[in-house]
């Protein structure tokens, strides 16, 4: 018998397809391989993410060993639940292994045939992916477009259930939804609102508790993560001990994985405690952002001049523009990378500079140096 041709053989040609239209990612050389090199594309915020395993560990098992549902629950999991939960001012959390993975279960848990998610047009992938799996039909509404929510819930009203899906901190663009009233529309159509906060926690509102805090609204469902201002991984949903009740017995994306590492776990704790408290830290990221923010507007950069908070989106429009400037600004010691489709939307291939606390008046001017010169 002879060999079997190689199933993957088609790849070959998609590769080359994505690598002509500018969109091939590919795996650069990791920032320490140069030294010096000034990093403005993380989500580091706060500055947490380079300073050494804040736990020490022989403190907490390195593994769960198993499905929390199992015999993979450790007290160093509820402990940190219930720093997030009271952190955010809710009942109670629940752990994921990722950002990606909370919404994905979260959202395909919730929500079911019959049901009716109105989902922002610019919602992460994660969002969308959870979206579709759970089987509820789905409506699409231009970006933090309020009256097309209300047209969707309207047209919605003999739906099962009603849900309403958003990010607070659209983290390709710097901007937000007008929180209070999406709050006020779920309310009056008996809707679910849903809102991941990921990239607003530790940045926005009173304590770092987000963007729903600061405008006095509790969503039903609140998804975080502990890998952007945090500084460490994973990611979690708050909201009521009904919701965590059944997360537990039907999010797939946590019944069937091994619950996150409990080191892990009780440093997510430390790191909340510490968040809460670190105004400090906050401050110095809105001088940075004020900073890079004014500097890249006097230079003309198209995006710099709405949103606000640490990202600042830089539009190139194509992908083959984004990606050389992405390479001139490696050249002069910057690292910010290109954003490229599916990521974005077509035509809108963009630069997505972050601020965070640890930058100084030396970093922001060799940043803005480097910027006038790549432009």
């Amino acid at each position: 018998m002879g060999r079997r041709s190689d199933p993957l053989r088609h790849l070959e040609g998609e590769l080359s397809a994505l690598r002509r239209e500018g969109l091939l990612r590919e795996p650069a050389a990791a920032p320490r391989g140069e030294a010096g090199l000034l990093t403005l594309c993380s989500n580091d915020y706060l500055g947490y993410a380079t300073e050494p395993w804040p736990v020490a560990p022989q403190l907490a098992p390195s593994g769960a060993g198993a499905s929390r549902l199992v015999s993979g629950n450790h007290p160093a999991h509820e402990d940190a639940e219930a720093a997030v939960a009271a952190w955010l001012g809710v009942e109670a959390a629940l752990l994921f292994s990722s950002g990606y993975a909370a919404n994905l279960g979260a959202l395909s848990a919730l929500a079911g045939p019959g049901d009716v998610i109105v989902s922002d047009a610019l919602n992460h992938a994660s969002i969308i992916d959870g979206c579709r799996l759970s089987g509820a039909a789905l409506r699409v509404v231009p970006h933090l477009d309020l009256g097309a929510v209300g047209e969707a819930l309207m047209e919605a009203r003999s739906a099962r259930r009603r849900w309403v899906v958003t990010e607070s901190y659209f983290s390709m663009d710097g901007d937000s939804p007008d929180l209070a009233a999406l709050g006020c529309l779920c309310d009056t159509h008996d809707a679910g609102l849903v809102v991941d906060e990921a990239h607003a926690l530790g940045v926005f509102g009173p304590g770092g508790r987000g963007l729903c805090a600061e405008a006095s609204v509790k969503p039903d469902v609140l998804i975080g993560a502990a890998g952007k201002a945090l500084g460490l991984h994973g990611a979690f949903v708050a909201g009521s001990r009904l919701l965590r009740t059944w997360l537990w017995n039907r999010a797939r994306s946590f019944v069937f994985s091994t619950g996150v590492s409990p080191a892990l776990a009780l440093a997510i704790r430390g790191r909340v405690r510490r968040a809460v408290e670190d105004e400090g830290a906050r401050a110095r990221l809105r001088w940075a952002e004020a900073q890079l923010r004014e500097g890249l507007t006097a230079l003309g950069v198209r995006g710099a001049e709405r949103g606000r908070g640490p990202v600042i989106p830089w539009v190139l429009g194509s992908a083959e523009a984004t990606v050389a400037m992405s390479r001139r600004l490696r050249e002069r010691g910057v690292l910010v990378q290109a954003i490229r489709p599916p990521t974005v939307p077509e035509g809108t291939s963009r630069l997505r500079i972050t601020a965070h606390a640890r930058l100084g008046r030396d970093d922001i001017e060799r940043a803005l140096t480097a910027f006038r010169s790549s432009v």
